[in-house]
């Protein structure tokens, strides 16, 4: 194997970066920022500070790295229409940057503190999907809902279900995000129209794809990994009671559409390489277009907790769970949504589904650690939770660990909840 500096546990950066700070010079994260007055542009996280690529390109530092324009890193979409030699390239330079102390008079006066500036998206997809990858998680949903059927349907291990999502309502963190109001079955009798009883969170991992595929060409498995950029962490907010009413025949639609918040660190592949693990194994063997031998996924450590609306009591952790459980990869299911020849553009969001464990602490949204409301969940000031109220506020974390390595992280995604 080809020995990656950018990964060398030993290597540090002359910028100060904090101990367990999710942003160690092996990470290097891309995001989009914007300076007050100023607009939008690409950077880098480096400890507390952003290392702002545009200006690093207009001043000549990327030159010999990539053959990019300066106005490239204006949207972060202009670098993953490269390809993942000219990523690789512009991290290793970035990386070369960043640690060699007779480089900091030039690139000092490009760092600029996150406090002073606002994160944006990373991208503006064109498109977005969502799976249900989650073997844990699908078998915990058909079990409370077809409790005398078979809780897989038939197809489950045979391909990566899933649905489009509204590209349109894809939000950063910290956004606050409103109640739906939809259509909800009362009983046995007509539906009623009100703001739903039953909002829920669910704690996924997504991936940005870089350069996309002509129409009628599907990626084959073997590359799709060359195709994705790297990962996000996403919270799809999901209208459990709107959801009963109207998934069947299609599936969700308005229960799923009002708002996915997603972090604003894109975590590259090449970061998380020292975290790769085998996937769980696939009983039947996938179908020829979906098989990889050596498949991998990410040993991703993801963490949710839940705040109320009284300032004074700290968050709650209410599940951990990893991204080493999700059945399908991600290779697979960019792999499976291509496979009729569909395409897939830079900048796309390509989301796993709710990720379960197998113990309920890492159930992966409140439906099933509530067990569809029958379970409260106790919180240590004294209140209960079956689904978020008003003013609730859910943080999802993601990190990577592994001894003798730096933890590197996905920063956080976070969201409130607003009376509709």
């Amino acid at each position: 194997m080809t020995i990656d500096p950018t990964l060398d546990p030993s290597l540090s950066s002359w910028v100060p970066v904090p101990e367990g700070s999710d942003f160690p010079i092996q990470n290097l994260p891309f995001g989009t920022f914007a300076r007050p007055g100023a607009g939008q542009r690409t950077g880098i996280a480096i400890g507390q500070l952003v290392l702002d690529l545009y200006a690093c390109a207009e001043a000549g530092l990327l030159e010999g790295a990539t053959s990019l324009a300066p106005r490239s890193f204006l949207r972060l979409e202009g670098v993953l229409r490269a390809d993942r030699r000219d990523w690789r390239a512009i991290r290793e330079r970035v990386s070369e940057l960043l640690s060699d102390d007779r480089n900091r008079p030039s690139v000092e006066p490009h760092l600029l503190q996150m406090e002073d500036i606002e994160l944006h998206l990373p991208v503006r997809p064109r498109d977005y999907v969502d799976f249900y990858s989650s073997v844990e998680h699908a078998t915990n949903m058909g079990r409370m809902f077809r409790p005398d059927q078979e809780p897989l349907l038939p197809n489950w291990r045979w391909l990566p279900i899933g649905y489009h999502g509204r590209a349109g309502t894809l939000v950063p963190t910290g956004t606050l995000v409103s109640r739906p109001t939809g259509q909800i079955q009362a009983g046995d009798g007509p539906p009623i129209y009100e703001p739903t009883r039953e909002l829920d969170f669910e704690l996924e991992v997504g991936f940005i794809t870089g350069q996309g595929n002509a129409l009628g060409e599907p990626i084959p498995i073997r590359r799709a990994r060359d195709h994705i950029f790297g990962l996000v962490l996403v919270n799809d907010w999901s209208a459990r009671d709107i959801q009963r009413w109207e998934y069947q025949p299609l599936g969700p639609f308005l229960s799923k559409s009002f708002a996915t918040s997603i972090s604003p660190w894109v975590v590259t592949l090449d970061a998380l390489k020292p975290y790769r693990v085998p996937p769980p194994k696939q009983d039947p063997p996938p179908l020829p277009h979906l098989r990889l031998d050596n498949d991998h996924t990410y040993d991703v450590n993801l963490e949710v907790q839940l705040a109320t609306s009284d300032a004074k009591k700290e968050p709650v952790t209410i599940s951990r769970t990893s991204l080493r459980y999700v059945y399908w990869t991600i290779a697979q299911q960019l792999a499976h949504a291509t496979s009729n020849g569909a395409t897939a553009e830079a900048g796309d969001l390509f989301a796993t589904g709710t990720i379960s464990g197998p113990s309920p602490g890492s159930y992966g949204s409140l439906i099933e650690l509530t067990w569809r409301g029958e379970r409260p969940i106790q919180l240590p000031h004294g209140s209960t939770r079956t689904f978020l109220e008003d003013g609730d506020t859910v943080i999802v974390r993601g990190w990577c660990q592994a001894p003798g390595r730096p933890r590197i992280g996905f920063g956080e995604v976070r969201g409130t909840i607003v009376p509709s």
